[in-house]
């Protein structure tokens, strides 16, 4: 049973991160391994509430009440058991999560939720549930997975543990996605990939590298190699500003471009990264995590000046109870490692025009602040007389993604995608293509790392199904916990 007073006897409190000089020295994580007496006091405020408000907003539905108490008493295999029952990934989960199970807390009806982003974290720092799980009990069938980002993994370990061969393709070098090239070392190093994709190997998944569906094999050479293809390709086609005059200016870069240059070097690839922001006044378009990211990104890389601009106002500090009352995800001002470090964040403002000098090279922004339309149009009416210049030689996209990107692939597999950019599937992830799965971003859209791996297993689940499996494995091929929309 929890500790009913626990969270009476101990506040909120999250383990101290790198002190920031220290820190933009080098591209190691933020936040070391904390103490285990602090984890387990913050894990002791968990109330076991009846209604897990926490549970119900997890899209992987993780048992979270179960193992902050097994955390709380000390057995940390247990609480590894019970978070790897529901969850692939919680290395990765735990540093780069949003954690919309706080927001859900009921203890954050006062502010003040149980940190259980950080007691995931700390579980998974314990390395308990590393061993393969390797299936005896072969089926026989075959599943290509395209796509290794945390949809294609988590389907892709999946699968195999239920007995198929399974080989997950990737276009780039390396498995992972974007939390390998597009996340920074500083939130999460790659060695914890590393280490995943070692069990997976293990436990009978094989990949394959530098190969690009659509190009280097075609879709019809796959579905004759396997009974059935999932595709998890993510939303990968990346918002422009192309109305905006001056885009043609040298100098303008999208944020996974820059990014994916620094993890680059980072992993020992090259010598310097492609586009840098060393000794420049950068301005980055967009407040989201990829913003945040390239923030630090840009700390790190020894940046002159850094500004985020964001289209819309700036969030209030705390709740507003009356438009946005719990248990809804709390619409406040979130402030990230990297915002820490330094920078200035300007919002309810955007770019009216890129500035080049005679050589045609970037010299700054022209900025007006801007009022947003309610009518869900995001339109962007800019306020006069506010116009300002930024100085800027480097300007980075990170206004997110507008779904599936075109190609060959989609073209392949006679694919094609709806208004949001996204791939259509019924009810049981197959698309109009039969034996042609979809899960993950592709399908869903830009979203959640638990939301693409709760895509992924549950995708698995459905195509377990799809192969006639169902009910004579005694796999985990169970889909995620929380019913997804389709």
């Amino acid at each position: 049973m929890p500790d009913p007073n626990g969270f009476l006897k101990y506040e909120r409190q999250l383990p101290k991160a790198r002190p920031i000089p220290v820190r933009l020295l080098d591209w190691h994580e933020v936040y070391p391994p904390a103490d285990e007496g602090l984890i387990r006091d913050q894990a002791a405020r968990c109330m076991g509430c009846a209604v897990p408000y926490c549970h119900h907003a997890c899209p992987l539905g993780n048992i979270i009440p179960d193992w902050n108490d097994m955390v709380r008493v000390g057995d940390w295999q247990f609480a590894s058991d019970r978070l790897h029952a529901t969850n692939n990934f919680p290395e990765v989960t735990g540093r780069v999560c949003p954690a919309p199970c706080e927001g859900a807390c009921v203890l954050n009806i006062r502010e003040s939720p149980v940190t259980i982003k950080q007691v995931e974290v700390e579980i998974a720092n314990q390395r308990l549930s590393l061993s393969p799980l390797r299936n005896a009990t072969r089926t026989g069938r075959s599943v290509g997975v395209v796509g290794s980002g945390p949809a294609g993994m988590a389907a892709a370990q999946q699968l195999a543990r239920a007995g198929h061969d399974v080989v997950l393709y990737e276009r780039s070098d390396r498995i992972g996605g974007l939390m390998r090239y597009g996340i920074p070392d500083f939130k999460l190093e790659k060695d914890h990939l590393d280490r995943r994709m070692a069990q997976m190997a293990e436990e009978g998944v094989s990949c394959v590298t530098n190969c690009a569906v659509g190009v280097d094999v075609t879709v019809d050479e796959l579905r004759q190699r396997h009974d059935a293809l999932l595709l998890a390709c993510g939303s990968l086609n990346a918002r422009d500003v192309a109305d905006t005059p001056g885009r043609e200016v040298s100098g303008i870069h999208q944020a996974m471009e820059y990014l994916t240059g620094s993890n680059r070097v980072v992993a020992g690839d090259l010598e310097a990264p492609p586009i840098t922001a060393a000794g420049k006044n950068v301005i980055v378009l967009g407040g989201g995590d990829t913003a945040a990211d390239c923030l630090g990104t840009a700390h790190r890389q020894g940046a002159k000046s850094v500004h985020l601009i964001e289209v819309v106002p700036e969030p209030k500090r705390t709740r507003d109870v009356m438009t946005n009352p719990w248990p809804t995800w709390p619409l406040i001002l979130r402030t990230g490692s990297a915002h820490e470090e330094g920078g200035t964040r300007v919002f309810g403002a955007s770019v009216q025009r890129f500035l080049a000098d005679e050589a045609g090279n970037l010299r700054g922004v022209l900025v007006a602040d801007v009022t947003l339309a309610t009518d869900g149009s995001f339109r962007l009416t800019p306020i006069p007389g506010s116009e300002r210049e930024y100085p800027a030689e480097l300007v980075l996209l990170a206004i997110g993604f507008a779904g599936a990107e075109p190609g060959p692939l989609l073209d392949q597999a006679k694919l094609t995608r709806n208004r949001r950019g996204t791939v259509q599937t019924d009810d049981a992830w197959q698309t109009d293509t039969p034996g042609v799965f979809a899960c993950g971003d592709m399908r869903r859209g830009p979203s959640l790392i638990v939301w693409a791996i709760a895509e992924g297993r549950s995708a698995a689940a459905a195509v377990h199904s799809y192969l006639g499996c169902d009910g004579n494995l005694p796999s985990p091929i169970t889909p995620a916990s929380r019913p997804l929309s389709v």
